[in-house]
């Protein structure tokens, strides 16, 4: 059998042709000289039959070592965490996942509904007066973040901790060129935390616009988010925390630690790894900084006769409203990945994200301990931590032949540390997670003690 992938026929490319008054696909294209067209066959393969391309693919998709077949360690911001099977119902329905942006709010009100409960939902975690409707990532989330407090302070010093993500880093400093805003690094301590010294002496001036924090940092290290506010305070710049969310079922909102805006990835909240993307960013400020937000704010009303219902309250997008008003170009957001999080949230509760937040930080010390139990390995790092930590290797080991290595035993080891701070060579990052069991963390710990 041989089926076209695509749904045209010859009568159709005819029916084109000739609607646009052309009699070829070679006279389509004759303003293009032919000294500049490819000239010759593409080196592709020869196309294949549904059968044949189903079965290509099906062998590519088996290359990849996934979670159902191989136990996981890798975390540095995905993470292997329980899906509830709800979660893929509720998200499967074609209200949801053909919805676009929900400019006419009388057709609009379920996907409205939605995107307001996930507001709710982190606002509630967050600690914070104000929720956005979701954004790209939380890389976006943090760059923007720090874009907000520049034009809140009219300040051009944005002041960021060498523990958050390099690649939130990278993508904080790209948005800063454009907007002509210098980003200076705070340095560590050897605890692996925010170093309080440096960053108190960066501060001097009344220069900066924010301070910005990840609490579990990188390293997974807990940052004190309630000894930097006084001094981002002090200097009249902004506090940007980047959390992540599953751990504030367990620890102190960074709102009622005094962050004026909070950040960060909803991906370990029921959204799937999908071998590292998409996810889906949030953003919770206080109630001064709300028509700064990037993005849109979906807000709760009633109609004439008294039914509740749903609207877009703010947008300070250029296409709403003056260009000069803008605050973001930010222009839509995840509203099916922030519904995963909104369907993971209702299903787990508030004592189920407890309980999972419990899971985490019992298995990962439990880990840490096993892990270091022959003294093979070490812990770099004093500090309190959540579900990631770092572990120092035997001098001259290659992180990378190691985790190839692993592979072979069905384990993903974790992150090589080394790829992003020269002086951690020889360090992986190891995230542990509910996923994991006993049996997995020992097997993972006797395998690494043989190989090392």
């Amino acid at each position: 059998m041989k089926h076209r992938y695509l749904p045209i026929t010859e009568q159709d490319q005819k029916e084109m042709l000739d609607t646009i008054g052309i009699s070829s696909m070679e006279e389509m294209f004759q303003d293009i000289p032919q000294k500049v067209r490819f000239q010759g066959e593409l080196q592709v393969s020869q196309a294949l039959d549904e059968q044949g391309l189903l079965r290509y693919m099906r062998g590519l998709a088996g290359r990849n070592a996934d979670f159902d077949r191989y136990a996981s360690f890798l975390g540095a911001g995905i993470y292997d965490h329980h899906l509830p099977v709800v979660i893929n119902h509720v998200i499967s329905r074609s209200e949801f996942y053909t919805a676009y942006t929900p400019y006419q709010p009388e057709i609009s009100q379920g996907e409205l509904q939605a995107i307001f409960e996930f507001q709710s939902y982190i606002c509630e975690l967050t600690g914070m007066a104000v929720a956005n409707a979701s954004m790209y990532d939380g890389a976006t989330a943090l760059a923007e973040a720090g874009a907000l407090a520049s034009g809140a302070t009219k300040r051009s010093r944005l002041l960021v901790s060498r523990a958050v993500h390099p690649e939130a880093r990278a993508i904080l400093s790209t948005t800063a060129r454009g907007l002509n805003l210098e980003v200076v690094e705070i340095g560590l301590t050897p605890a692996g935390v925010t170093d309080f010294e440096d960053l108190a002496s960066k501060l001097e001036g009344d220069t900066a616009a924010a301070v910005i924090l990840q609490s579990p940092n990188f390293f997974g290290c807990l940052e004190d988010i309630a000894a930097v506010e006084p001094l981002a305070h002090g200097a009249g710049a902004l506090l940007v925390v980047s959390a992540n969310p599953l751990t504030l079922g367990l620890l102190e909102a960074p709102g009622k630690l005094g962050a004026d805006i909070v950040v960060g990835d909803c991906q370990p909240l029921g959204i799937p790894a999908s071998l590292g993307g998409p996810t889906c960013g949030y953003f919770a400020v206080a109630e001064s900084w709300m028509r700064r937000m990037p993005g849109r704010i979906v807000g709760q009303t009633v109609d004439r006769a008294g039914k509740r219902g749903f609207v877009l309250t703010l947008q300070a997008r250029e296409q709403h409203i003056r260009r000069e008003k803008a605050t973001s170009n930010i222009c839509s957001n995840q509203a099916l990945l922030a519904l995963c999080a909104s369907v993971y949230l209702s299903t787990m509760g508030k004592q189920g994200i407890q309980d999972v937040g419990k899971l985490n930080v019992h298995k990962a010390h439990y880990a840490a301990k096993r892990l270091t139990a022959s003294q093979k390995l070490s812990l770099p790092f004093t500090g309190s931590y959540f579900n990631e930590f770092a572990v120092k290797l035997p001098d001259g080991t290659n992180v990378q032949e190691l985790s190839s290595k692993l592979l072979q035993h069905n384990i993903i080891g974790g992150y090589d540390l080394g790829r992003d701070y020269p002086e951690l060579a020889g360090h992986m990052l190891i995230a542990v997670t509910e996923q994991r069991t006993r049996e997995e963390i020992d097997a993972f710990a006797a395998v690494l003690e043989e190989l090392v």
